[in-house]
């Protein structure tokens, strides 16, 4: 019994910092469009949480939670400080596509995270699969509008499917019973690889032919 409270509490400490890992490179790629525009600190600070926090806070609506970051300060405080170290880092320091790598990092912890969450709070296999991709996805489309930019949606290469592959991955592995942390990790790691796949190489889905 005790072993497994203690193992239960470790699980909850790592998906805590999992979570905050996944808000602040969310957060820095937001904070990356508004250097790449040469905007302001106050728009650096506001797409880095709008892109940090957006999807999650769709997330915990639909699935009834107490919405994460109003009750728990970390979350908006890692947004702005992630914000100020983008804005203090000269932008000849950042590769020229580090928006999307840290994109890719961002979508495939994400999608595992929120996934596990759902499913956390009673959530059935499909739908909770459908929060991951949600919960990677909504803060970075967000982040494209106020930029200007096309929607990643719009686009055939891997971003979506990468989402639902982590996603979708973690909820099966959890359904054969794989402990947390594991299913975890295969599932992040298999949603990166094909995002990264797509930056790399360009690989993309079939697009309708008009």
């Amino acid at each position: 019994m005790i072993a497994a409270e203690a193992g239960l509490a470790l699980a909850k400490e790592a998906t805590a910092w999992l979570d905050l890992f996944g808000i602040a490179v969310f957060a820095a790629s937001g904070a990356l469009a508004a250097a790449k525009r040469g905007q302001t600190l106050v728009t650096f600070a506001f797409f880095a949480a709008i892109t940090g926090v957006g999807g999650g806070t769709v997330r915990d609506l639909l699935i009834g939670a107490p919405v994460f970051w109003v009750h728990d300060w970390r979350f908006p405080a890692t947004c702005l400080g992630t914000a100020l170290v983008v804005w203090f880092t000269p932008y000849r320091f950042w590769n020229e596509r580090a928006l999307d790598w840290f994109d890719a990092v961002g979508l495939a912890v994400y999608s595992v995270f929120g996934a596990w969450k759902a499913m956390s709070f009673g959530v059935g296999p499909l739908p909770a699969m459908m929060m991951g991709v949600i919960t990677a996805c909504v803060g970075g489309i967000i982040r494209d509008v106020l930029a200007g930019e096309p929607s990643i949606l719009m686009k055939p290469e891997f971003y979506v499917t990468a989402a639902a592959l982590a996603a979708g991955l973690f909820v099966l592995l959890s359904a054969f019973g794989v402990p947390v942390l594991l299913a975890g990790a295969i599932s992040a790691l298999a949603g990166f690889a094909l995002r990264a796949m797509a930056i790399a190489r360009g690989w993309a889905i079939p697009a309708y032919r008009i």
